[in-house]
Order: C-alpha cells, then structure tokens, then sequence
C-alpha cells in the first residue's frame, strides 16, 4: 500500500519524457511504378482513334498543358498561313532590255538595182508591172494614169507555191554595207557613169558579183558598153504585149541560176 503511494508520488513529480524525434528523409521516397496492364479494349480504341483522325494530322497524343488560350485557337491558323513571298528587286534598266548588239535579225530579201533614169525602160513607175505581174507598160503609161514614183519597190514573185519578196531602189548610194551583200541584180543602160558609188572600181568586177541585165526594144541596136559586158539583153517588142511574159521570165530564170550559185543563202 505504501509502496503503490509512493510510486504515485514520484511520478507525479518527474518531469514528462519527450517523445522522440524522427528526422526527415531529404529525398522522398518515389512511389513504385505499377506496371501497366494490357487492356485489349483500350488498345482497340486507341488504334480507332488514330485511323479517324489520321487524315487531319491531329496529335492524338498531345497535350494543351502550359499552352494559353490564344496559342491554342491560332495555332492552326498560323501553321496554315502561306509564308509571303519575298520581294523581288527590280533589274535595273540595262540589264532588262535585251542587248542590242548581235541579236539584229539579219534580212535574207534580195535587192535589184535599176537605173534613176527616166529614158530607161524600166523604172520605178512600171518595174512592179514587169517583174511581178510580167508585162510591160511604159513609164509615160504609168505617169498619165496616175502613178507615182515610189523610192523603194517591193515586189511579190510567186514560186512554186510560194511568194517571195524582192526589194527593187533606183539609189545605190543609200545602200548599206550588209545591203550590198543582198544585192542579186543590177538593170545597166550602158553609160559607166551608172555605177558611181558601186564598192566595186569596174563594171567587169560587178558583173562579176551581181548578175547584170539589159532591157531594149528589138529594133533598137545594142550599146556598145552593154555588148562588150557580161550582161543578159533581153528584148521586148513595142506592139507584141503577148511576148512580154516569155522574155521577161528569162531574167527569173537566170536570176535564180545566180543566186544558187552565189547567194544561196538569200531568199529566192
């Protein structure tokens, strides 16, 4: 009894003992990863899910985390939005214009040459009526009905099928070195004086690059220059209209013999 008080006694008096402190862990303990379960269901409904959204190339996996609202309705629209093309700097003048040197087309039209002359029978006024339309009419016929002399010609000549443009011009003078080089015939009168500005000294060198022709009545006695000269007479009659077309194709058919052989390169 005694000894039950004075237990009793001593515990009331004796100072009340801490509980004991339990030091924290610095590093968490990390929660074990349960391993995943085959689920046949969720794995049927994953692989539907991609095949409905696969041609609209949507994420299915994605996520909206940390993304705000504006990035996520503007998202589309941005990755949709054509890239503006850059602006391209204007070339400067010279190099827009295509270069003027070396791409001039070079005319292949032949020329002929007849005299200024208004005592020639061929002339300005009536060269397109005997060459393209092959007959004959005086340059006195011309000038009462109206015609006009003209400082270039160009005639038509029809051929096999084909026409083909001449240049006939009464100037020399105006020509131009290519010009010369397109040169195919030449109408002489027999004076010398007639090849004044010729890139050849004498008649014998002209004829021999040009082929040279003569135009006369047939009762006209020749010029001498023109006998002595490499050159085609060709005679008409003054009252015979119906042999014009006869004699005046020998100059085409000796003008194109000339031009196979030296301008081949000309149209003809």
């Amino acid at each position: 009894m005694l000894a039950s008080i004075r237990a009793r006694e001593e515990g009331r008096h004796r100072p009340p003992q801490q509980p004991p402190q339990v030091t924290p862990r610095a590093t968490p303990i990390r929660a074990t990863a349960q391993p995943s379960v085959y689920n046949r269901y969720d794995q049927e409904r994953f692989n539907r899910q991609k095949e409905e959204t696969e041609g609209f190339e949507i994420n299915t996996m994605g996520t909206y985390h940390g993304m705000s609202l504006k990035s996520v309705t503007e998202g589309s629209a941005k990755a949709n939005r054509p890239i503006p093309a850059q602006p391209t700097a204007p070339l400067p003048i010279s190099a827009a214009r295509p270069p003027s040197g070396g791409q001039k087309k070079v005319s292949r039209t032949p020329i002929i040459i007849i005299p200024a002359g208004t005592n020639s029978l061929i002339t300005m006024y009536n060269v397109k009526d005997m060459l393209q339309d092959l007959r004959f009419v005086t340059t006195e016929q011309k000038r009462a009905a109206g015609g006009k002399r003209d400082n270039e010609v160009l005639i038509q000549r029809h051929r096999n099928g084909q026409t083909v443009p001449y240049r006939v011009v009464d100037n020399p003078a105006k020509l131009s070195p290519s010009d010369w080089d397109r040169v195919v015939a030449v109408w002489v009168m027999g004076p010398a004086w007639q090849f004044k500005g010729y890139p050849w000294d004498t008649p014998v060198e002209i004829f021999d690059k040009i082929a040279a022709f003569h135009l006369k009545y047939d009762e006209i006695r020749i010029d001498p220059n023109v006998e002595k000269w490499a050159v085609t007479v060709i005679q008409l009659s003054r009252t015979k209209r119906h042999l014009d077309r006869a004699a005046l194709m020998i100059f085409w058919e000796k003008l194109d013999k000339h031009i196979i052989q030296f301008k081949p390169h000309l149209r003809w």
